[in-house]
């Protein structure tokens, strides 16, 4: 019997070595990748079944990510496997079109039951989790109370490349954009977010999970 295609996206290899040993005897894994950019690449070059990524990744966060991957595939399985408890983090997962939202601690026992449920086009959230999210779903249906939400994809991607310490001109480079539309998306956000600093703006994305710390 053939057996399920995953690619694993995670920057801390550990983290990475621990999740093949969990997955191997049920999964064919066809490859691992370090940052965001890279699983959008190799998501499109693999086809996986189902992706096992981060939320925290260098260039391209997890979620901005699969943003990207279903654009191009309405139908990719992702299944976000990190750190981040708050249901802030789940919801923006959830909205983006997750499979899943498993917590590291919670690996060994529902990383592979979140797997399944993603191959039967279900979605599986943390049980110590689900509580808060579905509470927070009844209080808050249609808007997620998250700051981030009122940042457009490009700007989340601006946002993390220059928090990572790169300046307007490598962000321009690396996006294929010009330096002055980075300058301008950046204005833009400081105003929007009400930050007055490019310090303060750094110190946004490290807290609200847009780039790795």
């Amino acid at each position: 019997m053939k057996r399920p295609r995953i690619l694993l996206a995670d920057d801390h290899r550990m983290v990475t070595e621990g999740v093949k040993s969990l997955l191997a005897a049920e999964f064919e894994l066809v490859g691992t990748v370090e940052d965001g950019r890279a699983l959008v690449e190799a998501s499109k070059l693999l086809r996986p079944d189902v992706i096992v990524a981060d939320i925290s990744m260098p260039h391209l966060n997890g979620i901005d990510a699969l943003a990207q991957l279903k654009k191009e595939n309405p139908r990719v399985r992702v299944v976000f496997l990190t750190m981040h408890q708050d249901t802030v983090y789940a919801r923006r997962a959830l909205d983006a079109g997750a499979s899943g939202y498993v917590l590291k601690h919670s690996a060994p026992a529902e990383l592979v039951m979140a797997i399944g449920a993603a191959l039967k086009g279900e979605t599986f959230i943390t049980p110590s989790l689900t509580g808060e999210v579905l509470q927070a779903l009844k209080r808050d249906p249609k808007k997620v109370k998250d700051p981030v939400a009122s940042l457009t994809p490009r700007q989340r991607e601006i946002l993390q490349l220059l928090a990572e310490g790169r300046s307007a001109k490598e962000v321009a480079a690396a996006l294929g954009i010009s330096p002055r539309t980075v300058e301008f998306h950046k204005y833009q956000m400081m105003e929007s977010l009400q930050i007055q600093t490019s310090a303060e703006l750094t110190h946004f994305a490290i807290k609200h999970g847009i780039v790795a710390i």
